[in-house]
């Protein structure tokens, strides 16, 4: 993971060129995201979607539905109503286990290997990225988004339920960069095609950029990113992948970071993440 041309430091410069926000909308959102810090997240009493967010167990959205499968006990007792308040003397579990409130939030950058599935445990007994956060990590941190077993680079791991919804929800429209090595030749004409639009078994992918680095060798930019698109768009050209890399999310890029490597984010990292989701949603 030395080739350093495709490190996105230029690209990570004309990125910030073109997403560059007003100075009157950062400092309002820097204030915004200060003040959230400083506050408590965990007030006397919130709602319980709230509360497993806060604590790290998924999205908001995603503990809304754990809720409504029956999965969470208050007290003792299922819990299935979406409107019900808890405290910090209630004892809150999800599939058995009790959840506690973690004060501090933490995100964390993962160059994760190949051969790691995303998910937080794997049925068929597979090692998991989120394997790897454990050995550094006591708190329960899930990552926002997926790479597929056989793609590396990175991915994003938080117990910050609110900001993973943010920066993953489909509006957001976060850009992420790819490097894709082949054993072939790349054909003339692809990445035009990426760019333009291809449709594959009813399924319509476009990259918003897509560029040869050489031969054998494409730097890839969606912000969409659907299921395997990047796979699919060279099965149908019948090139093989060799090696498919992550190398930036937004304003996050993967320069120096070894394989396996992992980093805590630094605060302005996670201000600027947000500023160009939430600029994208305004």
């Amino acid at each position: 993971m030395r080739d350093r041309d495709f490190s996105g430091k230029s690209n990570s410069k004309n990125f910030a060129e073109r997403n560059s926000n007003s100075r009157e909308f950062r400092n309002s959102l820097n204030s915004n995201f200060r003040a959230s810090q400083n506050e408590n997240p965990f007030k006397a009493e919130e709602r319980l979607q709230a509360f497993l967010a806060h604590a790290g167990i998924a999205s908001r959205r995603a503990c809304e539905k754990i809720i409504l499968d029956g999965r969470v006990t208050v007290n003792g007792e299922t819990v299935t109503a979406l409107g019900t308040k808890v405290g910090r003397g209630d004892r809150v579990c999800v599939d058995g286990e009790i959840i506690a409130a973690s004060e501090e939030k933490r995100y964390v950058l993962l160059n994760k290997p190949q051969g790691y599935v995303c998910s937080m445990s794997d049925e068929k007994g597979r090692p998991t990225a989120a394997d790897l956060i454990r050995r550094k990590y006591s708190e329960r941190l899930y990552n926002v988004g997926r790479l597929d077993m056989y793609s590396a680079g990175l991915i994003i791991f938080t117990n910050d339920g609110d900001f993973a919804r943010t920066i993953s929800h489909p509006s957001a429209q976060i850009e992420k960069e790819y490097v894709v090595d082949t054993s072939l030749p790349i054909p003339r004409g692809l990445c035009e095609d990426f760019v333009h639009g291809v449709r594959i078994d009813n399924v319509f992918y476009k990259a918003l950029s897509a560029r040869e680095l050489n031969s054998h060798r494409m730097a890839v930019v969606l912000t969409e990113g659907k299921n395997r698109e990047i796979r699919r768009i060279f099965e149908a050209a019948e090139i093989g992948i060799r090696r498919l890399t992550r190398v930036r999310i937004g304003n996050l890029n993967i320069n120096e970071m070894d394989i396996g490597e992992m980093r805590e984010l630094y605060e302005y990292e996670v201000r600027e993440l947000l500023a160009l989701a939430k600029h994208k949603e305004l």
